[in-house]
């Protein structure tokens, strides 16, 4: 668990450094944000793809046999 947390906490400074680089992550046109009077309700949707096609890709080329 110890190992996974240290996973997550990387990749969340990823992606700060990526937004002052200006990379939009997290920011795409297709990310849903509802805003109403007293709450926000955020679904980055795009961003999920974007990170989901490249981790995928990363993975097939460090673990193809």
């Amino acid at each position: 668990m110890l190992i996974a947390g240290l996973v997550v906490a990387a990749l969340g400074a990823l992606l700060l450094i990526a937004q002052r680089v200006g990379i939009p992550l997290g920011r795409l046109p297709g990310d849903i944000v509802y805003r109403g009077r007293n709450t926000t309700v955020y679904f980055p949707l795009v961003t999920m793809l974007v990170l989901s096609l490249l981790a995928t890709l990363l993975l097939n080329l460090f673990f193809r046999r």
